[in-house]
């Protein structure tokens, strides 16, 4: 069964809240990852190579994810619906 996401508006309006079904960062630390770091973790790794994002903050099950100020919402979140499918599907 693929892992299932909730997208969650923030308060911020260039940042977006994705809870999982499935914990999607181990350990008790936080990932916190901006542009141009380098990282391991396949769902990192990907949502940072999409258009338009600037920077994801994950912990267990949930990532924030947030965009240039000038990228659009409707052009990103396909890419990461689409991600989330590739690495856990």
């Amino acid at each position: 069964m693929a892992i299932q996401i909730n997208v969650q508006n923030t308060p911020n309006p260039n940042a977006i809240k994705i809870s999982t079904s499935e914990t999607i960062f181990e350990g008790p630390r936080s990932t916190s990852l901006k542009v141009g770091d380098e990282t391991e973790h396949p769902l990192a790794k990907a949502l940072l190579s999409v258009e338009g994002v600037d920077n994801i903050f994950g912990i267990k099950d949930f990532v924030t994810i947030s965009k240039k100020a000038d990228a659009n919402w409707d052009a990103i979140l396909p890419q990461v619906e689409e991600i989330f499918d590739k690495v856990y599907g």
